[in-house]
């Protein structure tokens, strides 16, 4: 059984059309010149000085999409701190905390409230435990958590391609199966800047990439966890006489997490396919006892103080070990260059033979 919460019918219908250059697509065309207008102006005000781009004393990785609405960027992001903590380098991480209901620059702290610094930036701070700050401007974020963590080495932005008042010194794109649609900017299409453009590193979360890059593969871990931290095998949730599971998504393409829940052998008596971001405040999930919850993690961080029972089950995204060499030769640059800059930035041993100075 499928239920499913209404999202805009406005916002599935250019879901719809931004996949191939439609009726619709070309009636909206002429907005997206003007948007391209705007964007090509605000670049040369940049480029010109005459707005500024701040420069941080440590080197700012941007994990971006190019295109609107969700393509597995936070995954990679997590994969990214976890690499860098293995490498034992200090990280942090800015976001602007899409849809939280505060405003300003906060610190997600492991008490904070998922509506008030964002379900992203709360999974992210939950699951690694680094320094994460958000605010409208992550210029602000960065300036935060630099101030009160001196020692960070490596600030990475959890989107931000397009924000321009933040320098960065690496830019990684991540893209989905849609690749870049319909190839038109928005409103007509899903591109939020003219593509082709300059990326350092180009990943692929999808089956199918549209162009070249690095692929990632993305896959559940074999047990899900309630908000205690117990862990529950998958294999034992499609045990005989096992409560019938209710698998509910708030992500930008529930289906892909319900379609990977049923690859692993975990039978779903229903799903539910929510707005991304959905906030539950109006969720009522006692509503039916004969179902146990299962959903993603990004939910679970808001949906754990009503139901905590619910299990959630982390994503992993796995990245090539090509991307890892290309990835650690650029860190291994960057810390060497900003080492010298700035005697507080140690030196760091890198795998595959890079090594800084």
């Amino acid at each position: 059984m499928t239920r499913a919460a209404k999202p805009s019918t406005w916002q599935q219908m250019l879901m719809r059309h931004w996949l191939r250059r439609s009726w619709l697509a070309w009636l909206l065309w002429p907005l997206s010149l003007l948007y391209q207008l705007a964007f090509a102006v605000r670049h040369a005000l940049v480029r010109w000085h005459w707005l500024s781009s701040i420069h941080l004393p440590v080197p700012v990785i941007v994990v971006g999409n190019v295109v609107a609405g969700g393509t597995g960027k936070t995954p990679v992001v997590l994969a990214l701190v976890e690499h860098l903590q293995q490498l034992g380098v200090a990280v942090g991480v800015i976001s602007r905390g899409y849809g939280r209901s505060s405003s300003g620059c906060l610190e997600v702290t492991p008490t904070s409230a998922p509506q008030d610094v964002g379900d992203e930036p709360a999974l992210i701070r939950r699951r690694t435990g680094v320094p994460v700050f958000v605010a409208e401007q992550r210029v602000l974020a960065a300036r935060a958590l630099q101030a009160t963590y001196p020692n960070t080495q490596i600030i990475v932005s959890d989107d931000g391609l397009q924000h321009l008042a933040l320098a960065r010194e690496l830019e990684i794109g991540v893209f989905d199966d849609r690749g870049i649609g319909n190839g038109f900017l928005l409103p007509a299409g899903p591109l939020r800047e003219p593509w082709p453009r300059p990326l350092h590193l180009v990943l692929h979360t999808g089956d199918q990439p549209a162009f070249a890059g690095y692929h990632a593969q993305r896959s559940l871990k074999p047990y899900a966890l309630d908000a205690s931290g117990n862990r529950v095998a998958l294999v034992d949730l499609a045990a005989p006489g096992a409560t019938p599971l209710l698998a509910l998504a708030a992500i930008a393409r529930p289906e892909a997490f319900f379609a990977m829940l049923r690859a692993h052998g975990v039978p779903l008596a229903c799903v539910l396919a929510l707005p991304d971001h959905y906030d539950f405040s109006s969720y009522r999930c006692n509503e039916d006892k004969r179902y146990r919850l299962i959903c993603t993690e990004k939910d679970a961080v808001k949906l754990w103080p009503l139901c905590p029972q619910a299990l959630a089950v982390p994503l992993q995204c796995e990245l090539p070990e090509a991307f890892w060499n290309a990835f650690d030769a650029h860190l291994a640059a960057l810390l060497a260059q900003y080492g010298d800059r700035h005697p507080g930035v140690d030196s760091l041993s890198l795998p595959h033979g890079h090594t800084t100075t």
